[in-house]
């Protein structure tokens, strides 16, 4: 269910003057679209391509070329959120430029993280951890996920002189890789003891 403030959205998105031309099905499917490319600006500060793939994808089955589609799709974004597209790539980047030393600070901290998140608790793969580190700190201060994960490895690199892909991927190694293959080898045996214990066919 959407929350009020969606719903509130969703209804002024639907009534603007884009959205009053659109059948529901198309309306929904531009609203979608709008929210993928707004969480892609987010991961990467980036929307050209993604913008131009699902304009082509979206028009395909209508009655309208890809110049349409995306036209389409760049207003509902606008009517969603009250900014374009550029709008928000350009408010996240300038924060990034911008960054301060509390940013960088927390960039060390969240870089130094990444090792825990392996090595502790069920454990992850360097990707997952390093991920999660980057949407904590792009989620804080209103930056890209791309420009959190530069701004961790070089705080790393500048405080411990070493790159934090290389300690990362060592760690995994450690931690993460057999608990990974231990968990490998117990469900093989568990399909293993199932194909045993089938009753053959008359």
């Amino acid at each position: 269910m959407m929350a009020d403030n969606d719903r509130n959205a969703h209804d002024e998105a639907r009534n603007s003057f884009t959205g009053r031309t659109l059948t529901d099905s198309q309306f929904e499917e531009a609203w979608l679209v709008s929210q993928i490319i707004e969480r892609e600006i987010h991961k990467t500060g980036s929307f050209r391509e993604p913008l131009t793939d699902y304009a082509h994808a979206f028009s395909r089955s209508e009655r309208f070329d890809a110049v349409r589609g995306e036209t389409i799709i760049r207003d509902i974004f606008k009517a969603r959120t009250g900014e374009t597209m550029n709008q928000l790539r350009e408010t996240l980047l300038q924060r990034e430029v911008h960054s301060t030393e509390a940013m960088e600070n927390d960039a060390l901290e969240q870089a130094r993280s990444v090792t825990e998140r392996i090595r502790q608790g069920d454990t992850m793969p360097f990707y997952r951890a390093y991920d999660l580190a980057a949407v904590e700190m792009a989620n804080e201060y209103g930056i890209t996920e791309q420009g959190a994960k530069s701004l961790m490895k070089e705080t790393y690199r500048l405080s411990e002189g070493r790159d934090l892909y290389e300690v990362g991927k060592e760690m995994e190694a450690e931690y993460h890789t057999p608990v990974r293959e231990a968990e490998r080898a117990e469900r093989a045996i568990v399909a293993e003891q199932k194909r045993s214990n089938r009753t053959p066919e008359q």
